[in-house]
C-alpha cells in the first residue's frame, strides 16, 4: 500500500491520512460536479432521459440515426447493389449493437443515475489512493472513448469520399435537390456519417463504462491486498472483501445482458461477414468491402475491451486467495518461531526467499502485483490459526470475479470461448474454401 494510505474496509476503526474531499461525501449530483463531462456527452448523443420532453427527442433520435437513416442508405439512396454487396450485413451489425447499448445505457442512467450507477456515492467509503485514482480514470475515460471512435469515424470519412468521389452514380436522380447531384451527396453523406458516427460513439461510451467500473473495483482489490500487510484483522479484511464481492455481483447483474447479447451480436456478425466474402462467387474489394472492415474492426474491439476488463479483474480478485493463503502460512511459521527461544531456520529462509523474488520479479506485469504485495510479519502472529484458516477457507470458496449468469469470466472462460469460436471459424472456411 502506498504511504500514507490506510486500509478502508475497517470502517470508521482506520482513518486515512490524508483528507477526504467534500465533493466525494456527497450521494447528490449537481451541474458542477465531476460528471460534467459525462452529462454532456450523454446530451451530445440525445441520452437524457431527465424528463418527458428530452426523453422524447432522445427516442427519436436514436430511431432516425439507428434504423431510417440506414434503412433509406440501403434501399433507396443505393440502387447498385454489385457496389454494396456487403452492406446489408454492415447495416445490421451496427443498428443491432446500437440498439442494445442505447437501452442498455438509457436503462441503467433511469434506474440508477450516473453517479450510482458509476459508483460515486461510495467513494466517500474508500482510501484517498482509491478516490483519486479512480478521478483520473474518469477523467481519461473521454480520451480513451476519442482513441476507439476517431480512427473509425476517419476511416469511414476517407472511405465515403472515395465512394463518391469514384465517378460511379450513387443517389437515384429522382433525389436530386433543385437537380443538383452535388447538393444530394452531400446531404446523404452527412446523413451517413452522422449515422455511423452515432452508433459507434454509442457502443463505445457503454463499453467504456464498464471498463471504468472494472478499474475502480481493480484499485479497490489494490488497496485491499494492503490489509495483508498492514495489520488489519480478520473481521476487517472479511468486511471489506464481502464489500468487494457485492459491487462485483452489481456490476454483473447490471452488464449481464449487455455483455451476453454483444457477444452474440459480435459473434454472429462475424461469421456472416466470413461466409459472404469467402463464398465463391464473392467480389471483394474497396468498395464494396472496406465498410465492412470498418464495422468488424469497431465491433471486435469493443467486445475485447469488456471481456479483458472482466477477465482483469478476476484475476485480479482470485490473486487475492493466493495472497491470503501465503499470508496465513506466513503468519504460521513465524508464530511457530516466536514460540521457540532460538529463531526458526525455516523462517528466516522464507522471508529471505520473499525477499528476493519480490526484487527479482519487480518489473514483471502488473497482474502480478498483488501476489508480490509485502507481507510483514510483525503482529501477524496475534491472529488465532482457526480465524485465518476460515478466512482463507472462505476466500477459496468465494471467489469474486465477473460472472455472466454464474459463469466466471476468467482468462479460462476466454480460453474455451475462442475453442469454440476458432472452430467453427474452420468449419465454416472448411464449407466455403475447401479448408479441412
Amino acid at each position: 500500500m502506498a504511504d500514507g494510505i490506510a486500509f478502508s474496509g475497517c470502517g470508521d476503526e482506520r482513518e486515512s491520512l490524508l483528507p477526504r474531499k467534500s465533493s466525494y461525501q456527497r450521494s447528490f449530483s449537481h451541474a458542477a460536479d465531476e460528471l460534467k463531462s459525462f452529462r454532456s456527452c450523454l446530451r451530445w448523443l440525445c441520452i437524457d432521459h431527465s424528463d418527458s420532453f428530452h426523453a422524447a427527442i432522445s427516442w427519436f433520435v436514436f430511431f432516425i440515426f439507428s434504423f431510417a437513416v440506414p434503412l433509406a442508405s440501403h434501399f433507396i439512396m443505393s440502387y447498385s447493389p454489385s457496389r454494396r454487396a456487403y452492406d446489408s450485413v454492415v447495416q445490421l451489425a451496427l443498428s443491432g449493437s446500437a440498439a442494445l447499448s442505447y437501452l442498455s445505457l438509457s436503462t441503467f442512467v433511469r434506474r440508477h443515475g450516473l453517479r450510482r450507477f458509476l459508483f460515486l456515492d461510495k467513494l466517500r467509503l474508500e482510501s484517498e489512493r482509491v478516490r483519486l485514482g479512480y478521478t483520473n480514470q474518469l477523467n481519461r475515460s473521454f480520451r480513451i472513448l476519442s482513441v476507439f471512435v476517431l480512427p473509425c469515424f476517419a476511416g469511414e470519412v476517407v472511405y465515403k469520399l472515395a465512394w463518391y468521389l469514384s465517378g460511379e452514380e450513387r443517389v437515384p436522380p429522382g433525389l436530386f435537390f433543385m437537380g443538383n447531384a452535388v447538393l444530394a451527396e452531400s446531404v446523404f453523406a452527412f446523413l451517413e456519417l452522422a449515422s455511423w458516427i452515432y452508433r459507434t460513439a454509442i457502443f463505445f461510451v457503454v463499453c467504456v463504462l464498464f471498463r471504468l467500473m472494472c478499474y475502480l473495483q481493480i484499485l479497490r482489490l489494490e488497496d485491499f491486498a494492503g490489509a495483508f500487510s498492514d495489520g488489519a484483522n480478520v473481521a476487517c479484511i472479511l468486511r471489506a472483501h464481502l464489500r468487494i464481492r457485492r459491487e462485483l455481483r452489481i456490476i454483473s447483474h447490471r452488464y449481464r445482458i449487455f455483455n451476453v447479447y454483444c457477444v452474440v451480436i459480435v459473434t454472429v456478425s462475424q461469421f456472416v461477414t466470413l461466409l459472404v466474402t469467402t463464398r465463391p462467387s464473392a467480389v471483394v474489394n474497396f468498395f464494396n468491402a472496406g465498410e465492412i472492415a470498418l464495422c468488424s474492426i469497431g465491433l471486435v474491439t469493443g467486445l475485447l475491451m469488456c471481456l479483458r476488463s472482466a477477465a482483469k479483474i478476476t484475476h485480479k480478485a482470485q490473486a487475492i486467495t493466493s495472497l491470503a493463503a501465503t499470508w496465513h502460512v506466513s503468519a504460521t511459521i513465524d508464530s511457530y518461531g516466536e514460540d521457540s527461544e532460538v529463531p526458526s531456520p525455516e523462517t528466516s529462509v522464507f522471508v529471505n526467499e520473499a525477499g528476493e523474488e519480490e526484487s527479482e520479479h519487480q518489473d514483471s506485469d502488473e497482474d502480478d502485483e498483488l501476489e508480490d504485495a509485502k507481507l510483514v510479519s510483525s503482529n501477524i502472529h496475534t491472529f488465532s490459526f482457526q480465524k485465518r484458516q476460515s478466512l482463507v477457507t472462505y476466500m477459496e470458496n468465494n471467489r469474486a470475479g465477473i460472472t455472466l449468469f454464474g459463469f466466471v469470466v476468467d482468462r479460462t472462460w476466454l480460453h474455451a470461448l475462442f475453442m469454440i469460436e476458432f472452430s467453427l471459424v474452420m468449419w465454416l472456411l472448411g464449407k466455403t474454401v475447401g479448408i479441412s
